[in-house]
C-alpha cells in the first residue's frame, strides 16, 4: 500500500529543487501533486514529467489574489487538498549595516508572510472538507541560530519554526497537523547561488563556501534534495497522525535540540 495513496498535496516552490523532489517522491507514494511556482514554466515542465498525476499552477505567495486562485485551481481539478508544503523561499545575505529594506520585505514576504497566509487558505479548505490534513512548512538550521552575515534569512527561518509552532497548536483541534522540516545545507542551483553571495562578502573563489560548509557536516557532505523527502512523506502519512508543531532535523548532524 502507498502511504500517500489517493491524497492530494500542493507544493509551493515546486519548479525546481527541492520543491521538485518532493512532488517526485509523492507521486511515487501515489499521491495527486499540485506543482505551484512562480515560475509557471518550470512548474509545467515539472509536472509534465510526473505524469497524469501532477497538475501545475502558478502561485506568487507574496499575494494573496494569486493565493487564492492557485487554492481555488487545485479544488477545481482535483476536488480537495490534504496535504500542503510550504517549500516557496529565498535567500539573501549582507553584514547588518548593508542590509536593505528591499531585501528584508522580500524574504519576509516570501519567507514568512507567504508561508503565513498559504496556511491560512489551505486551512479554511481543509477545515470546510471536515477531513483534517498535513501541513509542512520548510525552517531552515538557519532558523535555530544567529549568523553575522545571515541575519534575515535566519529570522525569518526562526519565524516559520514560530509559526508551526502556533499553528500547528490552533489547528490540529480540526485535525490538522502542522510540522516543520530544518534542512541544513543542501547542495543545488540554490546553494550555488548561496555560495556566490558569500563569495562576494567574504573574498572566496567560487565553490569554496560550499566546500567548506560540506566539510562542516558531521554526516560528511552536503544534503541532497532527496534526503529531505523521507521526512516529507512521513510527515503527509497517517504514521505522524499524532505529531504536532515539531521541527525536525534533517541536516547530517550539523544540529542537535
Amino acid at each position: 500500500m502507498k502511504r500517500l495513496a489517493d491524497k492530494v498535496a500542493l507544493i509551493t516552490g515546486a519548479g525546481r529543487g527541492i520543491g521538485a523532489a518532493f512532488a517526485r517522491a509523492y507521486t511515487l507514494e501515489g499521491a495527486k501533486v499540485a506543482v505551484a511556482d512562480i515560475d509557471l514554466l518550470s512548474a509545467q515542465t515539472n509536472a509534465d514529467g510526473l505524469g497524469n498525476d501532477a497538475f501545475a499552477c502558478h502561485v506568487d505567495v507574496t499575494d494573496q489574489t494569486s493565493i487564492d486562485a492557485c487554492v481555488q485551481a487545485v479544488i477545481d481539478h482535483f476536488g480537495r487538498i490534504d496535504i500542503l508544503i510550504n517549500n516557496a523561499a529565498v535567500f539573501d545575505l549582507a553584514p547588518i549595516v548593508d542590509i536593505s529594506r528591499d531585501s528584508y520585505d522580500r524574504l519576509f514576504g516570501i519567507n514568512v508572510s507567504g508561508c503565513l497566509f498559504m496556511m491560512q487558505a489551505v486551512a479554511h479548505r481543509m477545515i470546510d472538507q471536515g477531513k483534517g490534513g498535513k501541513i509542512i512548512n520548510m525552517a531552515s538550521q538557519a532558523g535555530r541560530r544567529g549568523e553575522p552575515l545571515v541575519a534575515v534569512y535566519c529570522a525569518s527561518k526562526a519565524a516559520v519554526i514560530s509559526l508551526t509552532q502556533s499553528a500547528g497548536l490552533n489547528l490540529i483541534k480540526h485535525g490538522i497537523n502542522v510540522n516543520a522540516i530544518s534542512p541544513g545545507v543542501v547542495d543545488g542551483a540554490h546553494w550555488d547561488e548561496v555560495d556566490a553571495k558569500f563569495a562576494a562578502y567574504e573574498n572566496l573563489q567560487p565553490g569554496q563556501k560550499k566546500r567548506l560548509v560540506a566539510g562542516d557536516v558531521p554526516f560528511g557532505r552536503m544534503g541532497k534534495a532527496d534526503d529531505l523527502t523521507g521526512m516529507a512523506v512521513f510527515l503527509a502519512s497517517d504514521e505522524a497522525e499524532y505529531i504536532v508543531a515539531q521541527t525536525y532535523n534533517v541536516d547530517g548532524g550539523n544540529w542537535m535540540s
